[in-house]
């Protein structure tokens, strides 16, 4: 009996040891203008009830606020066996503070707590500063750059086209030769008028012969970039004449490209090949992309602190009508049924601390994507964390709208408005730990997928306040997925429910969201959890009495809106547009104050308690799209 009581309690001892938290390395993610990403390693707390808390205040006042708490994650298996992905999530938390300032620095307190005890160092206090937005060095040289066929004066000193200015003088076998290179701090003052190279001019004018394309490697500084900046007297257009590339910089730091136009070229900026190079503090604003097929792409992990702004990017897919690229009838690309793509995507990015605000993004495949890249690499420094994408106003897209796909932690996907997408709105195909949050998006219109795709096993999801005019579809076991004052509003399709939820593990949850269920469908609430079958259930109240989830959900209809219909499910191919849409809440809704309340996300709520959906009742709209467009979208 000794000897068993003494083996009973070298277990428990056991047990304890592995139940208590015993935090490692804290990693204070790259900032960006509004938010603040961290990671906190961790070994022990085999049964997952630790938690930190999190507070922050700016540095010189004295008054705490609360952050959303880290969340838990760690142990989830992603993989995906075509490629023979197959990746566990280290233990750890990780998260961010939300919707501070820019260039303002933040003392920001991490509390680690665990039932069961904690061994070593509890909490973590440490300062941090927002970024600030990239400007041109005041103080720095002013080179002019001309066309070749431009008459009349010009500033001094004055350059025929960008490589003379940017490298020296030289053409043909001459181009390589490098006397007179800008230096940091320098802008290169581009005039009105096309810059088009003569690709099969062995002496160019300017200076790009045979490839048509532009190669910068030089380095500026985050004090002093170098900017190549429209001059203002008129539209500076560089055309590629159907070139593959039109400017490669990944071998650049700290240049700023403003208030120019790209176009006729299959990719108007490369920035980063895999494994090869990535550019550094790469700045795209103010700018017009058109008849592309790619607008900026990088899929390096050294890529890093890219801001892209307030840019217009045209793609060339289908203007008239929305076609998905596994669309049955159509021309067959590879083993699939599909549309041949003629543009891609918009902005796609890997690497830590991006920036991808207030564009607007018209016909393509997809308009903006993390690379995929595969698992994350083990230096924080070359992953692709605390990633911002927000404001953006998306029509159009063949594919998806935003593919957070390949994010490996602090992936804010907020603020941006999706109409007309063929296949899914908003991605995490997959997400190696998160969290990816999905916070005050808009969608509407999307005819054969769902809302979210949450495919490939992702682990480490949050999706808190958007409004999505469409089912959740996804049958795909994905993981530690937490669900918060959203509306989901099923649009009649035909033998579809209105929600899915397909949990991997046992760390999920989903509270406090807003359904409109499907007319004549029985399936309406479909059910995963481990140690269970699929299950469906006709009513919210069904599935609440039996998962104990959605105690406070609730079912509505679209008179919780001012004045919004939902799509035809008739009419797939039909192109709907924004300016003729609706998403405010009407005044006593069920929507109204039916939410719960979410540190940093909904803090500035109206009535009694936050609303749900992207649009909180008697607030100021966002500013979709470019500042610089001050009436309403233009997709026509």
């Amino acid at each position: 009996m000794r000897l068993v009581a003494l083996l009973l309690l070298l277990a428990a001892c056991t047990l304890q040891a592995q139940n208590v938290a015993r935090p490692g390395r804290f990693h204070v993610e790259h900032p960006t203008l509004l938010n603040l990403g961290f990671e906190w390693a961790l070994d022990g707390d085999a049964n997952r009830n630790s938690t930190v808390e999190v507070r922050f205040r700016k540095v010189g006042t004295t008054a705490w606020r609360p952050g959303l708490p880290l969340l838990r994650i760690g142990g989830e298996r992603v993989f995906r066996d075509r490629e023979l992905m197959n990746y566990i999530v280290p233990h750890g938390f990780a998260g961010s503070i939300f919707n501070l300032e820019p260039a303002t620095s933040y003392e920001c307190e991490f509390t680690l707590a665990d039932p069961d005890g904690v061994t070593g160092q509890a909490t973590q206090r440490v300062t941090v500063s927002t970024r600030t937005e990239p400007q041109p060095y005041a103080a720095g040289r002013v080179l002019h750059v001309y066309p070749p066929d431009h008459e009349g004066p010009r500033q001094e000193p004055a350059f025929i086209g960008l490589k003379a200015a940017y490298y020296g003088e030289g053409r043909g076998d001459w181009t390589a030769v490098r006397m007179k290179k800008v230096q940091p701090g320098d802008t290169i003052l581009v005039h009105a008028g096309l810059y088009r190279p003569e690709r099969l001019n062995y002496v160019d004018p300017l200076s790009a012969p045979f490839t048509g394309s532009w190669s910068l490697s030089l380095k500026g500084t985050a004090e002093k970039p170098i900017t190549i900046k429209g001059a203002g007297d008129g539209e500076a257009i560089f055309d590629g004449a159907g070139n593959a590339r039109l400017f490669e910089v990944m071998a650049t730091h700290h240049h700023i490209f403003e208030g120019l136009t790209f176009r006729n070229t299959e990719v108007a900026i490369f920035a980063g090949e895999k494994d090869v190079m990535g550019a550094v503090a790469l700045t795209v604003r103010n700018c017009r992309f058109e008849d592309i097929g790619v607008g900026v792409w990088t899929e390096n992990a050294d890529s890093r602190d890219f801001f892209i702004s307030d840019n217009l990017f045209l793609g060339r897919e289908d203007q008239m009508r929305l076609i998905g690229w596994n669309q049955v009838g159509s021309r067959a690309a590879g083993i699939y049924p599909s549309h041949q793509l003629r543009s891609f995507f918009a902005v796609k990015v890997y690497g830590p601390g991006h920036i991808i605000a207030h564009n607007s993004i018209a016909y393509f495949h997809d308009a903006i994507c993390i690379s995929t890249y595969g698992p994350p690499d083990a230096d924080p420094e070359r992953r692709a964390s605390s990633i911002d994408i927000y404001n953006n106003d998306i029509h159009l897209s063949n594919d998806d709208f935003i593919e957070s796909d390949g994010g490996a932690h602090n992936i804010r996907v907020f603020q941006n408005r999706g109409v007309n997408a063929a296949h899914n709105g908003y991605s995490a195909q997959p997400m190696f730990g998160g969290p990816v949050y999905f916070i005050r998006n808009i969608l509407y219109h999307v005819p054969a997928g769902g809302a979210f795709k949450f495919s490939a096993s992702p682990a480490g999801i949050l999706a808190y306040h958007n409004t999505l005019i469409g089912e959740q579809t996804a049958r795909e076991p994905y993981s530690n997925t937490h669900f918060r004052n959203n509306l989901f509003m099923g649009k009649d399709t035909p033998d579809r429910g209105v929600m899915t939820w397909a949990n991997g593990t046992a760390n999920y949850s989903t509270d406090y969201n807003g359904f409109r269920p499907n007319r004549n469908v029985a399936k309406q609430y479909n059910w995963l959890a481990p140690g269970t079958p699929f299950t469906s259930f006709a009513s919210l109240a069904a599935f609440q009495k039996a998962t104990g989830q959605e105690a406070h959900g609730v079912e509505l209809d679209f008179d919780i809106f001012e004045s919004l219909a939902p799509p035809d499910p008739t009419r797939r191919y039909h192109v709907y547009h924004s300016m003729d849409l609706n998403f405010h809440l009407k005044s006593a809704s069920k929507a109204i104050d039916a939410g719960q309340l979410l540190p940093t996300i909904n803090d500035g709520f109206t009535g009694k308690a936050p609303d749900l959906g992207a649009l909180e009742y008697n607030q100021k709209d966002p500013h979709y799209g470019p500042r610089w467009i001050t009436w309403k979208p233009f997709y026509r």
